[in-house]
């Protein structure tokens, strides 16, 4: 008779894998996409904004494009510098810093006596903004169980929805109620600073990070948290550190250079999350960016043009709904193709649009494609890269990103007096084609574990 091995302990992150998803995992989702929300609230607000102070302050075409962009060169960036930083210092530290720099600058915005102090506020914004995003999505992509990884962080980026359409409602109530409403509208910014106390305080930090810097101790209570909140028995023994971190009595993993997202394992997932968030940004942002202008200068008042932007920018929810939903079933792959490929017909619709009924189906139609299409973008960019270059990958696919946002709102205006509306939207659906040439060159990732994701990319690498 043999007798078999003992099967070998399970790692702290193979542990995660295996939870269902639990209160703890809800309230990191929920205290993450409050975060989400305030940035896409204070991203949006300044589209509205835009109206009220061109007219104000007798704003040329380069000063309005300007200012639609600066937020944008801060949040390339800080998509960049963020990344980094949340390899080095933590995913939870940089998240709750982001929310700070924004909320604080938002606030000084309303303060803003003209272009030039508030292109430098808007910088700030960027900053703080761009940083955000990709660290908490790689947050709570580290601790969402494998099977529904992807739905979990769809559900993430639905919150940006929830900003977007406060920042609506903001938008139609607050700012055409008086000349100073601009001002107020920016000042109800200022809750994302109180915002990061909660964030410091209570969200959990990232056991992969916490096993890289050797900090054991920590990640096993973090592990034994999420698995009290399951009602599943922790191991009697500590266990071993996940696989890609090495030993476990290394106190300080090197630091792995940028450079490293263009090796032989990561250089085809590079370039493809490069392409698709260059292509998904200049859509998004020169569309959504100028929308309410677009259709104020089309003979609409600001009340009208802010109301159907609202009811445009409801289409959000369902576009995500929808996406969270297939991205498990279908792959990450199958729903970004498919979501872009329905943006790209929507956003030619709405530059032929010609009623109102036209502009608000077509306008609808894109909402919901191009969020559907985000929410699955930001599921598949964290879980493409290893640990050691998580935050960094991510950070840098959504700095590469940050050129199309900065470029589509300065190029929109001029370009419109040159070939129309119908011209530029169709010129956002050759960049949602763009998308999804970069989308087709993606690994499929549904179900995988981070860490075993690892090994597949060396092997595709050859």
């Amino acid at each position: 008779m043999t007798s078999s091995a003992p099967a070998p302990a399970a790692t702290r992150t193979e542990r995660l894998d295996r939870l269902p998803f639990t209160r703890a995992h809800r309230r990191l989702l929920v205290g993450s996409g409050i975060g989400w929300a305030l940035d896409a609230m204070d991203v949006g607000i300044m589209s509205f904004v835009l109206v009220a102070i061109a007219e104000q302050w007798s704003l040329t075409t380069g000063e309005r494009s300007l200012l639609a962009s600066i937020g944008f060169v801060g949040m390339a960036v800080g998509a960049a510098l963020g990344g980094l930083l949340a390899d080095r210092i933590g995913r939870r530290s940089v998240f709750a810093l982001t929310l700070l720099v924004y909320g604080l600058a938002t606030g000084a915005s309303a303060l803003a006596a003209g272009v030039a102090a508030l292109l430098a506020l808007r910088f700030v914004v960027g900053l703080g903004l761009g940083a955000e995003l990709p660290v908490a999505s790689t947050l709570v992509s580290e601790y969402s169980p494998a099977r529904i990884r992807g739905r979990v962080v769809v559900v993430l980026e639905s919150f940006w929805a929830v900003g977007w359409i406060a920042a609506a409602v903001v938008g139609l109530l607050l700012v055409p109620s008086s000349d100073d409403g601009w001002r107020w509208a920016f000042a109800i910014g200022v809750v994302p600073a109180l915002y990061a106390l909660y964030v410091r305080a209570r969200l959990p930090e990232s056991v992969r990070f916490l096993e890289r810097q050797g900090r054991h101790d920590d990640a096993e209570a973090a592990v034994r948290a999420f698995e009290r909140s399951a009602g599943v028995a922790a191991p009697s023994a500590a266990p071993p550190a996940a696989e890609e971190h090495g030993p476990a009595a290394r106190e300080h993993a090197p630091r792995v250079p940028v450079r490293a997202l263009f090796t032989a394992a990561l250089r085809r997932r590079t370039v493809a999350l490069w392409l698709t968030w260059f292509g998904v940004n200049f859509a998004y942002y020169g569309a959504f960016t100028w929308i309410p202008t677009i259709l104020v200068e089309d003979g609409f008042s600001m009340v009208r043009s802010f109301g159907y932007t609202l009811i445009i920018t409801l289409a959000q929810l369902p576009g995500y709904a929808v996406a969270a939903w297939l991205i498990e079933a279908w792959g990450r792959r199958a729903v970004l193709l498919t979501f872009l490929g329905g943006s790209a017909v929507s956003a030619v619709a709405f530059g032929l649009a010609g009623s109102v009924p036209a502009i608000l189906a077509a306008g609808i139609a894109l909402s919901f494609f191009n969020l559907g299409a985000w929410g699955a973008l930001y599921a598949v960019t964290p879980e493409s890269y290893p640990t050691p270059v998580r935050a960094t990958g991510a950070g840098a696919a959504t700095a590469f990103g940050r050129l199309a946002s900065i470029t589509a709102p300065l190029v929109v205006l001029p370009l419109r007096d040159q070939i129309g509306t119908a011209g530029v939207f169709t010129v956002f659906a050759a960049a949602f084609l763009l998308a999804m040439a970069g989308s087709a060159m993606l690994v499929e990732l549904r179900g995988r574990r981070l860490e075993e994701d690892v090994d597949e990319a060396a092997a595709e690498a050859g």
